[in-house]
């Protein structure tokens, strides 16, 4: 049975990724409803699907026929969207990344969809992808001892891939931002804990599992234009996050480098909102030796959302305590990094 989906957001990623997902599982979902914060983008998203828009959440989450949300608004938003979604009593929601910002609001939203028994998936969407699947299963069988964890990023304007997969008009757009003051360290903070806490947040659902005990930051300091650089000890594992977006430049590169006493695992991710399938694993044993595992056509947005359905459907259940406890891991990492880059800027 086909779930209606209500669209909470209409901004170019909604465009160019959660649109073109759900076209793929066309058999599963229906998106019967779009609405915006008032830039009147809704109108010609719902136009693709034959959707109703709107502005703001009010309606959406009145229309009968959304029975799933996906949030896809500014971070700030999400708790009490996700909120405002189980009191009216939708069965299902995929809520991007961040959940939130704050202990409080993440520990209220997973008590009121506990409560309600409203299925909840958050976008974490390296944590879906087949390759990493592949990746998690040798960590497994081979039992190597973790040791450190390296994350490098770097991406060029998401625009560059938006416009690769669907027509944007200049109203589309997002207004270019001015460059923060990183000279202030109040603004750098919030910059590093802002990218830590809505960028960094991809992996930090796979850093938990392979580091579960989040300790101290060891640094931390922001990365002109924008960007970070923090390292941190979780569980006795080194963990070192990288980060920059560029102007301009070559490709996205999302890398993850995972050193065991057995061997070294990489997974590379795929750009985001091509659809080009699994992120690609390799493993370099203590010898020297190379496999490459093979790569899925699926991507982890898919995945995502096929895991939702499957909540809807009762073959799996929620884990609402491993989704607080992804929350709390990077609030926690994200406050530690703000206040490591207040005190290295002001000594």
């Amino acid at each position: 049975m086909r779930s209606g989906v209500g669209v909470i957001g209409a901004g170019p990623g909604v465009s160019a990724l959660h649109l073109p997902t759900l076209a793929r599982l066309a058999d599963r979902f229906e998106v019967v409803h779009v609405s915006d914060g008032g830039s009147g983008s809704a109108s010609a998203l719902a136009a693709r699907t034959g959707a109703a828009h709107s502005v703001g959440d009010a309606d959406l989450l009145a229309d009968p026929r959304v029975e799933t949300v996906a949030i896809c608004s500014p971070p700030h938003l999400h708790a009490a969207q996700v909120r405002a979604a189980v009191a009216a009593g939708k069965r299902a929601i995929l809520c991007e990344k961040p959940l939130a910002l704050t202990h409080d609001d993440a520990e209220a939203v997973i008590e009121e969809c506990r409560a309600a028994g409203t299925a909840l998936i958050v976008g974490t969407n390296h944590l879906f992808d087949p390759g990493w699947i592949s990746a998690k299963h040798h960590l497994v069988a081979h039992g190597g001892r973790v040791r450190t964890v390296a994350i490098t990023v770097a991406l060029p304007p998401n625009s560059r891939y938006h416009e690769l997969v669907t027509e944007l008009t200049p109203a589309g757009r997002p207004p270019a931002r001015p460059r923060p003051d990183g000279r202030d360290p109040e603004v750098a903070a919030s910059v590093v804990r802002q990218l830590v806490i809505g960028l960094g947040v991809h992996d930090l659902p796979i850093v938990r599992d392979l580091a579960p005990r989040f300790e101290e930051v060891v640094y931390a300091r922001p990365i002109a234009p924008i960007g970070y650089a923090v390292g941190f000890v979780a569980g006795g594992v080194l963990v070192q996050l990288n980060a920059v977006m560029l102007p301009g430049g070559a490709d996205a590169l999302w890398r993850m480098t995972i050193g065991t006493s057995l061997d070294e695992l990489e997974v590379e991710f795929r750009p985001a909102f091509t659809h080009d399938g699994s992120a690609l694993v390799r493993v370099r044993d203590i010898e020297g030796r190379v496999i490459e595992y093979p790569r899925f056509a699926g991507d982890g947005y898919v995945a995502e959302w096929e895991a939702l359905a499957a909540t809807l459907d009762g073959v799996e259940v929620v884990e609402y305590d491993e989704l607080l406890a992804d929350a709390r891991y990077a609030i926690d990492l994200a406050d530690a990094a703000a206040d490591a880059v207040r005190e290295a800027m002001a000594a």
